[in-house]
């Protein structure tokens, strides 16, 4: 298994865990977030007016939930200097705040010719159900 402090292409094996990480996300965290990207909306702010459009509550925006993931690969990769070259996410359920999060995941493929790791990561709530699922793609230099 690899360690971020000294992780590198050659180091990195498939199967390598990526978390788990817990990280409590609160809904002051969530409305700061909504603000400054500019997304002041009932959904994202207030439980009773999320509710009045039929979800269970104040729910996290997406790309929010595609930055905590993304900071789970960065954390990985750690000061290797490799960077993430693509992600993608499908969104299973509403990620809720004042929940405490677990950010997994594991690497799935080395690519040799352009040194690239892929991996699956997700999102799974308190009960262990995966909200948010991914693959991200990372580069290595050499």
């Amino acid at each position: 298994m690899s360690n971020a402090n000294n992780l590198t292409y050659e180091t990195v094996q498939i199967g390598d865990a990526l978390g788990p990480a817990e990280f409590y996300l609160s809904k002051d965290q969530v409305r700061a977030y909504a603000k400054t990207c500019g997304m002041w909306t009932p959904r994202f702010t207030d439980d009773e007016a999320a509710r009045k459009e039929g979800l269970p509550g104040m729910i996290t925006p997406g790309n929010m939930s595609l930055a905590i993931l993304s900071k789970l690969v960065t954390d990985w990769a750690g000061a290797s200097g490799a960077r993430i070259v693509r992600m993608g996410t499908t969104y299973r359920q509403p990620v809720m705040p004042d929940h405490t999060l677990t950010l997994q995941g594991f690497v799935t493929h080395k690519n040799e010719s352009d040194r690239t790791a892929e991996m699956d990561i997700w999102i799974e709530s308190e009960e262990g159900d995966r909200l948010v699922i991914g693959t991200a793609t990372v580069h290595f230099p050499r």
